[in-house]
C-alpha cells in the first residue's frame, strides 16, 4: 500500500561514466511519492543519463538505484523490464509514436504488453482519451497529427497502465512555447490527479517553475536550483 509522502527512490552514491567522460559522480537523491521532480542542466550535463538510471534503462558502474526498497542492480535484466513495463511510463521529446497504429492503438498497447485486455482497460483508454482533449483524434494515425497532438497521445500512454513514476525526457523540447505549456500543464495535472510521480529533463525554466522542486546538474554533481 503507498504510505503518502514516503520516499519512493533513492540513489546512493550512484556515479557513470562513458569513457574518460564522467558525467554523474557520487548522486545522492531522495524522491517523494507523487513528487513532481524538475531537473534542469546544459545539453550534455547529464540528465537524460540520470533519467535512464531511475528508470532501470542504464545501470550506474558504482552505487545503487533503488525503488521502494528494491535495487535495480540486484534484479536481471528481464526482472528490471518487468520492472518498466509495470511500473514505468515514459515521455520522450520525439514522440515515439507507432504511425501504423491509430491514436486508440498507440494508448492502448501498454495494456495490451502486460496482458491486460477488457472492457476496464478499454474504460480507461477512453477517459484518457477524453481528458488530454483527443476524443476527436481517436481514430487517425500519428502523422495526421500536430506535434502537441503527439505528445499528449505520448501522455496518455505513458499513463495508461497507472505506472507509480512517469519519467518525462524534454517533453516540451519540439513544441512551440504556447503548445508546451499547454502540453505540460496536462501531463502535471494527470499526474498529481492519480498521485503518480513525475521526474522531468528540461532545460526549460518555463518547465521547471511548474515542480515541486527543482535540482541541477553541474559538473556531475545535483545541486538545489530554482527555475
Amino acid at each position: 500500500m503507498r504510505q503518502p509522502n514516503g520516499i519512493q527512490i533513492e540513489l546512493e552514491r550512484v556515479s557513470k561514466a562513458y569513457g574518460e567522460h564522467v558525467v554523474l559522480e557520487g548522486i545522492d537523491l531522495q524522491i517523494a511519492e507523487a513528487e513532481f521532480l524538475a531537473v534542469m542542466g546544459r545539453s550534455g550535463s547529464g540528465k537524460s543519463t540520470l533519467l535512464k538510471l531511475v528508470g532501470g534503462l542504464d545501470m550506474p558502474d558504482a552505487g545503487a538505484v533503488v525503488h521502494r526498497g528494491l535495487s535495480l542492480n540486484g534484479m536481471t535484466e528481464r526482472e528490471r523490464a518487468r520492472f518498466r513495463r509495470n511500473s514505468l511510463g515514459f515521455v520522450f521529446q520525439f514522440f515515439n509514436l507507432i504511425p501504423t497504429l491509430t491514436v486508440r492503438e498507440n494508448i492502448y498497447l501498454p495494456l495490451e504488453l502486460n496482458g491486460k485486455t477488457g472492457v476496464e482497460t478499454t474504460r480507461r483508454t477512453s477517459e484518457l482519451l477524453a481528458e488530454l482533449e483527443l476524443d476527436d483524434r481517436a481514430h487517425r494515425f500519428p502523422d495526421e497529427l500536430s506535434g502537441g497532438e503527439q505528445q499528449r497521445v505520448a501522455i496518455a500512454r505513458a499513463l495508461v497502465h497507472e505506472p507509480e513514476l512517469v519519467i518525462a525526457d524534454e517533453p516540451t523540447g519540439n513544441l512551440d512555447l504556447e503548445t508546451a505549456r499547454r502540453v505540460l500543464e496536462l501531463l502535471s495535472l494527470s499526474c498529481r490527479q492519480r498521485r503518480t510521480t513525475l521526474i522531468v529533463a528540461t532545460h526549460s525554466r518555463e518547465v521547471a517553475s511548474g515542480a515541486d522542486r527543482v535540482l541541477r546538474i553541474r559538473r556531475a554533481r545535483l545541486e538545489a536550483g530554482a527555475p
